[in-house]
C-alpha cells in the first residue's frame, strides 16, 4: 500500500483556452453566490427524469466541448472526471464528480509562486486508488417522518464565468424520496474559494439537516500552525467526525482515551438526536445533559498552537478566524454563512512534516444543533478559504 500527497492532483493548465468569456460584466467578492449571472447562452446537462434511475454521465469530449474553455478543462479519472479551472492570475483548483469532492486549491504567493492550500491523499490499495482529505460535504437531511438522505452523487448543472474574474460550477443531487433539492456551488475567484449549499425542503413537513463542510488545510506541521481569533469562543471536546473522506491517524486520541469506534459519523449523529421532534422532551433533555458533560469552557488563547491532538466543536466562534502555518509562511482566512457551529481537528505533531497526516481539518458544522427547515423552505449555507497572501 502506498500513499501519494495532494501533488497528485496537480494542475498543468497551459492547455487551457481563454477564448469564450462571458458576455456580461462580474463583480468580484463580496458577491451573492447564488445569484444567477445574466447569461443568455446558459447550458445544462439533462437531468435524469426519474431521480431513482441512475444517472450516466457525459463523456469527457461532450463536457469539453459543452463547458470547456474560458478556464476550464475536464479530465476522465476512472468511473469519475475531474473539473479543472484556471485563472489568469495563477489560482487553480480541481472538483471531482460525481463525488463533488474538491481535491486541490493552488492560490498565489506573496513570492510569486503558487501554494497548494488543501490537503488530499492516495493511496494504492487492492480494490483501488483510495482519495481522502480535500473539501467535502458530509450532510443528511431527515423528514419528520424519519426518512432519511444524503447527498452524495452530484451531476453538473453549468459553468459560468471567465478566466480573468471567476469561474463558478454548479452541480445538484436528488434524492428517489422527494425530500430534498440540493445545489452545491463551488466558485473560484482570484483570491478566495468559495463554495454554498442551497437546500431546498420540497415536503409539507420540517426537514432536519445534520452535518458538515469538512476542509482538510495542508500545513508544514501542526507544530508550527496556529489559529488566530477564537479566543473567547465555547467549544465541547467531542471525538472525530467521520465521512468517506476524512483523515483520521490510526491510534488518534489513545492518549485522551478516545478510540477509533467512537468516531462521529453520520449514522451515529442521526441516533443520537433520533426524534428531534421539539414534542420529544426526553431527547431534548439527553442533548442538554451531553453538551453539559463535554463542555470544555472558553477559549483562553487568542493565538492557539494546534500542536496537540485535538478535535472539537466550537458554538461561538467568529464568523471569521485565520490559520497561520509558519513553517510555510502563508495563512489561510477561513469564513462561514449560514452554519453556526465550527469544528476544528488537529492529528497532533508526532507526525513527519509534510507527510499524510500533517494537515489541519475545519469544518462549517450543524451538528450539536441541527438546522430546521420549515416546508418548503431554502436554507443556504457557505465556506470561503481567502487567500491574503498575494
Amino acid at each position: 500500500m502506498t500513499t501519494a500527497s495532494s501533488s497528485f492532483f496537480s494542475h498543468c493548465f497551459s492547455h487551457l483556452w481563454y477564448t469564450k468569456p462571458i458576455k456580461h460584466p462580474i463583480s468580484l467578492l463580496p458577491c451573492h453566490l447564488s445569484t444567477p449571472f445574466q447569461c443568455s447562452n446558459k447550458r445544462e446537462l439533462p437531468v435524469a427524469a426519474v431521480a431513482s434511475v441512475p444517472y450516466i454521465p457525459a463523456s469527457v469530449d461532450y463536457l469539453e466541448t459543452e463547458f470547456g474553455g474560458h478556464g476550464v478543462a475536464f479530465e476522465g479519472l476512472g468511473d469519475s472526471y475531474v473539473v479543472k479551472m484556471g485563472l489568469e492570475n495563477g489560482s487553480l483548483a480541481s472538483l471531482m464528480l460525481p463525488s463533488g469532492l474538491i481535491t486541490s486549491y493552488k492560490a498565489p504567493m506573496w513570492h510569486g509562486g503558487t501554494l497548494e492550500l488543501l490537503h488530499t491523499t492516495v493511496t494504492e490499495e487492492q480494490s483501488g486508488a483510495l482519495i481522502q482529505g480535500g473539501v467535502s460535504l458530509a450532510l443528511d437531511c431527515e423528514s419528520d417522518g424519519g426518512i432519511s438522505w444524503s447527498p452524495s452523487s452530484w451531476i453538473l448543472q453549468d459553468v459560468r464565468g471567465n478566466a480573468e474574474e471567476l469561474i463558478q460550477v454548479e452541480m445538484i443531487s436528488s434524492d428517489p424520496e422527494s425530500i430534498a433539492e440540493v445545489k452545491y456551488i463551488v466558485t473560484l475567484q482570484p483570491d478566495v474559494l468559495s463554495l454554498e449549499i442551497v437546500i431546498s425542503n420540497s415536503k409539507s413537513l420540517p426537514l432536519q439537516l445534520t452535518g458538515s463542510v469538512i476542509s482538510h488545510l495542508t500545513v508544514s506541521n501542526p507544530d508550527a500552525t496556529y489559529a488566530i481569533g477564537l479566543e473567547g469562543s465555547n467549544f465541547f471536546s467531542r471525538a472525530p467526525f467521520f465521512s468517506n473522506f476524512c483523515l483520521i491517524p490510526p491510534g488518534f486520541g489513545q492518549k485522551n482515551e478516545v478510540d477509533s469506534s467512537q468516531l462521529w459519523g453520520l449514522p451515529e449523529i442521526k441516533r443520537f438526536l433520533s426524534g428531534w421532534n421539539a414534542k420529544n422532551q426526553n431527547d431534548a433533555n439527553q442533548l442538554e445533559r451531553m453538551k453539559e458533560e463535554d463542555m470544555e469552557g472558553e477559549e483562553e488563547d487568542n493565538y492557539k498552537k494546534l500542536s496537540s491532538e485535538m478535535s472539537r466543536i466550537y458554538t461561538s466562534a467568529p464568523r471569521n478566524f485565520t490559520v497561520i502555518d509558519r513553517g510555510r509562511r502563508n495563512s489561510v482566512v477561513v469564513r462561514r454563512d449560514g452554519f453556526k457551529e465550527l469544528y476544528m481537528f488537529s492529528p497532533g505533531c508526532n507526525h513527519e512534516y509534510y507527510s499524510k497526516y500533517t494537515y489541519i481539518c475545519v469544518g462549517q458544522s450543524a451538528v450539536l444543533e441541527p438546522i430546521i427547515l420549515g416546508p418548503e423552505d431554502v436554507w443556504k449555507g457557505e465556506q470561503h478559504l481567502h487567500n491574503p497572501n498575494l
